[in-house]
């Protein structure tokens, strides 16, 4: 029998749900009519950052940034260990030493440069573009690819992971829309992975993410193409 570590209190879920989001809180966050309807409010003042978080501390940076009301997001993943010869599922980040920040330019610079107790977080850089000066900038998420995202990984599947360009077989350049089950809503590429169809969401410059196996009666493609 599997038993759960490292599972938030109701109170830390309800915490969660307000000022950030922890994928581990979907139970709570799960919508039967789109998948998941927890949502961060779009402002046009803000951006979602990507955030390197160092020493394996992207919990501890989390609950730092969100008790400030900074909203945050950190998608987690149930992984299976044995311990002391029990089977458990385990909650590790799906992205390790990655943080989801959505602020203001001033406010982010304000903890990653001047907020000692936040000298393990440091900025994720866009390497595909760069400024005047010659150096890259943050690496940031466009707000409708970022709740993409955050449907995608906030459901609770195991089978949820990240993949590497060479392990995906795409079948074309065609987007598609998942219209029911977990992944209700996702847009993304189909892709055959360890032999099972699914959809890839992509983060650029940072990550794939594939689904589990989605049945191709759950696909509707949609007229928008993917670089």
């Amino acid at each position: 029998m599997y038993t759960l570590s490292n599972v938030k209190t109701q109170r830390d879920v309800e915490k969660s749900q307000c000022i950030g989001l922890a994928s581990d809180a979907f139970p709570e966050a799960k919508s039967s009519q789109t998948g998941v309807s927890v949502r961060f409010a779009q402002d046009s003042a803000k951006y979602w950052y990507v955030l390197r978080v160092s020493y394996g501390r992207v919990q501890k940076a989390y609950d730092f940034l969100t008790a400030e009301a900074v909203e945050a997001y950190l998608p987690l993943r149930n992984k299976e260990r044995v311990i002391n010869g029990k089977r458990k599922l385990v909650q590790m980040p799906l992205l390790p030493n990655i943080l989801f920040v959505y602020t203001s330019p001033a406010r982010i610079e304000q903890y990653v440069r001047h907020t000692p107790a936040l000298s393990y977080l440091s900025y994720y850089y866009n390497h595909f573009v760069a400024l005047p000066n010659g150096k890259n900038p943050p690496l940031t998420v466009a707000y409708t690819d970022m709740m993409n995202f955050v449907r995608a990984t906030s459901v609770g599947n195991k089978h949820v992971r990240i993949v590497s360009p060479e392990h995906c077989r795409f079948k074309s350049g065609d987007v598609v829309e998942v219209t029911g089950g977990d992944f209700m809503g996702v847009r993304g590429r189909v892709a055959r992975v360890s032999g099972q169809s699914c959809v890839v969401v992509e983060i650029v410059g940072l990550c794939l993410v594939a689904t589990a196996y989605v049945p191709r009666a759950f696909l509707r493609r949609v007229e928008e193409k993917m670089s």
